[in-house]
């Protein structure tokens, strides 16, 4: 089964997610495009697993539009608080906040806590999707520290606060090559663009 038109859906409206997503999978043989070209897709309702979040998003992307969809599901773990914010990362502190407001209240619980632990991890689950064909998933991990508080301007989410480990300079003040060299996000896809090489359909 070939590609329709080579075209692959990156099942995302976040544009920042998007740009890594095209930077990282890095297929020639495909041309990424975004929900942005297809808003009629809708999605259910969010799970609770990283697994679950984006293997739906990647099949109803695939079922909707007949694309192969790649989709993930993102998330920062905190020790101190018992690994939340997690799959609820995007929406953590209420519907509508933006970047630095979500920051802003991870940084204020920890802080009402005191002295404590500031050890975290990225986890990011890729999937890919075919339509009436199989479906494959991929887990990316990134441990790291977290800043007191953001710097850089770079990336998107939690990045200014995540220092990863071995580092001095926070997501945020990493180039684009350099964090997707060791990212979650990175990771994950390098995997789903290995299924991506090797599947018939790019034949």
């Amino acid at each position: 089964m070939k590609i329709r038109e080579n075209r692959v859906l990156i099942a995302t409206t976040n544009l920042g997610k998007l740009e890594e997503f095209k930077n990282i999978l890095e297929t020639p043989e495909c041309t990424f495009v975004g929900l942005d070209e297809y808003p009629q897709v809708k999605f259910p309702a969010e799970g609770q697993s990283y697994f679950e979040n984006a293997r739906i998003k990647a099949r109803t992307a695939a079922r909707q539009t007949g694309l192969v969809s790649v989709a993930d599901d993102s998330g920062l773990e905190v020790l101190a608080l018992g690994g939340r914010p997690g799959p609820l990362s995007a929406r953590y502190g209420g519907p509508g906040l933006s970047d630095f407001e979500r920051s802003a209240y991870l940084l204020s619980e920890l802080e009402t806590l005191g002295a404590v632990s500031r050890l975290a991890r990225f986890v990011c689950v890729a999937a890919l999707a075919i339509p009436d064909g199989p479906s494959f998933t991929e887990k990316g991990t990134c441990r790291g520290v977290l800043l007191q508080e953001a710097s850089g301007t770079r990336g998107f989410g939690y990045d200014p606060l995540f220092v990863p480990e071995g580092y001095e300079r926070s997501f945020a003040e990493l180039s684009k090559n350099e964090k997707n060299q060791i990212s979650h996000r990175g990771i994950a896809l390098r995997a789903i663009s290995a299924h991506l090489r090797k599947e018939s359909f790019l034949s």
